[in-house]
């Protein structure tokens, strides 16, 4: 039987790195997500463009966490409007999917008057456990009990890891607030200090493993390493989960912070050269549909389709027919070219006052990674 870890006491931030081991993942990591900014800066409204990214990082995030919800599963149930509260366990997976969604603009939001910081990190728990599982459990609060990682139903002494102590929370979490600010060597190591800290300590009784990766993106931010909180990592977390939590685990196991640093250079490195890839493929996706649309429609407000689908590419028809930017018939004449054309495809038949509701499948397959639809 295998022993418990507990949480690595007096050992944050840690005293040394292997510095010589790190600098060359550092230059590599630093320079892909230079990269992936340059892009960032030459599209116009990314948080538009790449919004079928973000809500895939959604996706991908809650996964690790147990969700099963895909992409065009939360864009669909969001597309229809349902409002009540979830009824089966697959809508309750959804709604995970879009509090998350939702706690990261709040956050972005928050940045612009608040520095990063417990009380910013706090809101966006609070707003990510609303109304889905662990809604009961203190959002927005640090837990008041001790808490402990292993398998379901598991007790404290079997569990395979233990967090710190209640009592002693508050005060780590200040600690680690005061090293977001402090000067490092390299921003990089130091958000890979800080997101195993993170997770570490185990602030609060649920949602700790999706906000600590929502975390990385904000961070980001914050230091300027990106002009906007738009950094997609959990794909390769998700699909490297078992190395991702032994790699963390060793950190108050064995005090291996450089390896823990090795591979979460690794996981930005990569991810960034992935969302460099995909941003790129969705501008030249916008680019090669304006003329296009243009084309197609022969309509002075055929821009203005093109964006409103970019960011929802499921839709009910008539949100696109309220839309305030295109006359009501305009609209509908778009819709039907963009239909018989190909461009769009109907998932759902309208019927009697139901609006149909239709896809635009070569953008959600880019953010998909494969011919999802």
């Amino acid at each position: 039987m295998s022993t418990v870890v507990h949480y690595h006491k007096g050992q944050f931030p840690p005293e040394k790195l292997d510095w010589h081991r790190l600098a060359p993942l550092i230059g590599s990591a630093n320079a892909a997500v230079a990269r992936y900014d340059g892009l960032l800066s030459a599209i116009p409204n990314a948080a538009v463009l790449l919004s079928p990214l973000t809500t895939q990082e959604a996706v991908l995030s809650s996964r690790i966490e147990g969700t099963q919800a895909t992409m065009g599963e939360v864009l669909e149930y969001e597309a229809k409007g349902d409002t009540g509260d979830p009824t089966s366990p697959k809508e309750a997976d959804i709604w995970e999917v879009l509090n998350y969604r939702k706690a990261m603009r709040a956050a972005e939001a928050m940045l612009r008057d608040l520095p990063l910081s417990q009380r910013l990190i706090n809101q966006a728990h609070k707003i990510l456990l609303s109304g889905v599982r662990g809604h009961g459990k203190s959002p927005g609060e640090y837990r008041k009990i001790p808490n402990w990682i292993g398998p379901h139903g598991c007790t404290i002494e079997q569990a395979r890891f233990v967090p710190i102590s209640a009592d002693q929370l508050p005060a780590a979490m200040a600690r680690w607030e005061r090293f977001i600010h402090e000067e490092a060597t390299d921003p990089l190591v130091q958000l890979a200090i800080l997101h195993a800290e993170f997770e570490a300590l185990h602030p609060y009784l649920d949602g700790n493993g999706r906000l600590g990766r929502m975390f990385i993106p904000l961070f980001l931010f914050e230091k300027k390493l990106i002009q906007s909180p738009i950094f997609y990592i959990s794909a390769y977390l998700e699909s490297n989960r078992d190395a991702y939590y032994e790699r963390l685990l060793a950190v108050s196991r064995d005090g291996s912070w450089s390896d823990w640093c090795l591979f979460f250079l690794k996981a930005v490195e990569q991810q960034a050269l992935d969302n460099l890839n995909r941003a790129n493929a969705i501008l030249g996706l916008y680019n090669e549909m304006k003329p296009r649309f243009v084309e197609v429609t022969h309509s002075q407000y055929a821009i203005h389709a093109l964006d409103w689908i970019f960011e929802r590419p499921i839709f009910k028809s008539s949100d696109f027919v309220r839309s305030p930017q295109i006359p009501e018939a305009t609209a509908k004449r778009i819709l039907s070219v963009l239909k018989q054309e190909g461009i769009l495809r109907v998932l759902e038949e309208g019927a009697g006052q139901r609006a149909s509701v239709l896809a635009y499948p070569e953008l959600l397959n880019i953010a998909e990674g494969y011919n999802a639809f």
